[in-house]
């Protein structure tokens, strides 16, 4: 998820997830893919074909594969949606989409309602929804109603204030605080429309809220000591759900909500390879906060980039980050099980960082019963690719390989605090700023949607550049997804034709930047694209003909990819959740009307300048919101 930030008086700053911060020298994974593609021969059907493993899935034309998918039941039953750059959320022919719970709408009906001008008071916003829309997960309390709940990953400041962001006062630190973090609402489908309930349930966790540490870092180990207790989650991006019933939100980009003013300081190693630098990335809260005053407050930095589990059923639960699951920049936490034991995995979205996966100790079942938290005792690994197409989940645990007390790895804790050195030494493979990870429910292949790597410098890819990104897959060994080995190839390269004709899209499907990733129980594949607002649109880019950033959906044997939905200017399409019964889609339309390099910027005189989107306010303002999406006549989404 891009998270660059603007202000009213500066050019965007750099998405801190474009710029690598990876020093290690490692082998990129970038040079793998040459190596292995140059091995094979071409792209067919929207998909690489595969020597290996995937060369018995895939459905190219005139393969068996093809023949057989003729007998399976079609998976794209809609028309595709055009590319489009209007200012508006269009979605297939035949389906609805309608606002649900767009910013500042207030979680309780006696709080505060939402004013256009942007006027409602860090008090109003930390009882009110939040900016910047992202994960998402439904959690069903019973027939036509649930618990959604759902991340704010960052506050566009310029739309957040009425004066913009010229200036920053404590109370406009405090508001910013508590726009971020994530939402807990009952919704219920009520007369063939999606209604916000008033509920016991609904409750806001903002980067204020107290909040505690698990695993092998508990609350008091001494690289989370800053005189105050624990506070907030923030940058929430992707997430997950496990089978216990609790949420799991992914802190990411945290470093750049640190700053300071003091000329002498200068990051340490270990936040260097955090990205975290003396300037931040625009949010200036530290001229509000001294939390995040990296001078007056070094320790904190180290209380975010964990995986936070949070109990939507018990509003008067404690978040908790669990350690064990590591500290980098989470883009996901995607749930699944084996023989019993839970495995989480888990991409580090900045150019040339990697993924992960965490496999617990013992059958979660019975972890929980005997008081043991799955979440907080088993195995982080990191994943190294290989050229023949095979794969290792490598092991970051104390004492192992390079990983002991005379390489200077005091004990676990150290190995987990310092988790992207960990898997720099044991030799993991960089990636394309890897984003959501889904597993497919029917055939458990997992694949990884990497962005882009237009940001790493002299690095190799399937394409030269490769500003487009592409779709990873693997299948564990013998289907098992605790197994410390893996085959891999590559899903599906995303581009334009005009510029790569070796992209085997077309009109109806192209697309770049892949970034949301699920796969529903018949097997579709949803991708959501994330081009950065630098590039919307923009004549000087690669991105000129692709238009808004859209949801696309892909058949995994055949490779075919349509165009599902194109959102309004400005945004990025985040968030996928269904229900149950697959006859409601929840999406996210994110940072509608952010800074466009071909339009007018957003100011105080003009917030109004890139997108309307969704009140169409003349004295309004641009808000991000939670949308619904069903077929007209009922039937199950896709089908």
């Amino acid at each position: 998820m891009s998270s660059a930030v603007t202000s009213s008086d500066s050019q965007p700053y750099p998405e801190s997830d474009d710029i690598s911060s990876n020093p290690s020298g490692n082998r990129l994974f970038q040079d793998v893919v040459a190596t292995r593609l140059s091995r094979r021969t071409a792209l067919t059907g929207g998909v690489v074909a595969a020597a290996g493993f995937l060369g018995a899935g895939v459905a190219g034309p005139g393969t068996a594969a093809a023949a057989g998918a003729r007998h399976r039941r079609r998976l794209l039953n809609f028309p595709a949606v055009p590319i489009s750059s209007a200012d508006t959320l269009t979605v297939a022919d035949g389906y609805t989409a309608e606002v649900l719970i767009p910013w500042g709408t207030p979680i309780r009906a006696n709080g505060p309602a939402w004013r256009r001008d942007a006027s409602n008071s860090a008090a109003d916003q930390a009882r009110q929804i939040g900016m910047g829309h992202d994960g998402m997960q439904y959690f069903p309390l019973g027939p036509d109603r649930g618990l959604l709940v759902l991340n704010h990953e960052y506050a566009d400041q310029v739309l957040l204030f009425p004066d913009g962001d010229a200036v920053m006062t404590p109370e406009k630190v405090a508001k910013s605080l508590a726009a971020h973090g994530v939402s807990v609402v009952e919704v219920a489908l009520r007369r063939g429309r999606w209604q916000l309930v008033d509920s016991r349930y609904n409750r806001r966790i903002t980067t204020d809220t107290p909040v505690r540490f698990s695993g092998p870092l508990s609350g008091n180990h001494p690289a989370l000591q800053t005189g105050a207790e624990p506070r907030g989650t923030l940058n929430n991006c992707s997430c997950g759900a496990t089978p216990w019933g609790t949420y799991l939100t992914c802190e990411e980009n945290f470093n750049e909500y640190f700053a300071t003013e003091d000329p002498s300081w200068e990051p340490t190693p270990e936040q260097a390879r955090y990205g975290v630098t003396r300037w931040g990335y625009g949010y200036r809260w530290h001229h509000g906060n001294p939390r995040f005053d990296l001078a007056a407050t070094p320790n904190e930095p180290n209380r975010f980039g964990w995986v936070v589990e949070i109990d939507p059923r018990d509003p008067n639960s404690k978040p908790v980050k669990r350690t064990a699951l590591g500290r980098i920049k989470h883009e996901t936490a995607t749930v699944t099980e084996s023989r019993g034991r839970v495995v989480v995995y888990t991409g580090d979205d900045q150019v040339g960082e990697y993924i992960y996966k965490f496999v617990s100790s013992g059958r979660w079942r019975t972890m929980r019963a005997t008081g043991r938290h799955p979440l907080d005792h088993g195995t982080l690994y990191v994943a190294r690719f290989d050229d023949d197409g095979t794969g290792r989940w490598l092991p970051l645990k104390h004492g192992t390989g390079p990983l002991t007390a005379a390489n200077g790895w005091r004990d676990q804790a150290d190995v987990l605090l310092r988790t992207r050195q960990a898997a720099d030494a044991v030799g993991a493979t960089p990636m394309d700023r890897p984003e959501w990870i889904a597993v497919h429910p029917n055939t458990n292949d997992v694949y990884v949607t990497l962005s882009n790597g237009t940001g790493f410098p002299n690095a190799a890819n399937p394409r030269r550049p490769n500003p487009f990104g592409h779709i990873v897959r693997w299948r564990e060994r013998h289907g098992d997804a605790t197994a410390t080995s893996f085959e891999w190839d590559i899903f599906l390269l995303a581009g334009d034709p005009d510029f790569d004709p070796s992209v085997p899209l077309d009109a109806a499907s192209k697309f770049g930047s892949p970034d949301g990733l699920a796969v529903d129980r018949d097997g579709r594949m949803w991708i959501q694209s994330d081009i950065s607002n630098s590039s919307l649109n923009n004549p000087q880019t690669y991105y000129v003909n692709l238009g808004n950033n859209a949801l696309l959906v892909a058949d995994p044997v055949t490779g075919e990819v349509r165009r599902f939905a194109v959102g309004p200017r400005g945004c990025e399409l985040s968030g996928i959740a269904f229900t149950p019964d697959h006859r409601t889609m929840f999406i996210n339309v994110q940072h509608p009307g952010e800074a466009v390099p071909t339009l007018e910027r957003p100011s105080p005189a003009n917030p109004r300048s890139v997108s309307n989107w969704p009140d169409r306010d003349p004295k309004g303002r641009p808000r991000s919101a939670t949308v619904a999406i069903r077929r007209r006549d009922g039937g199950v989404i896709g089908r």
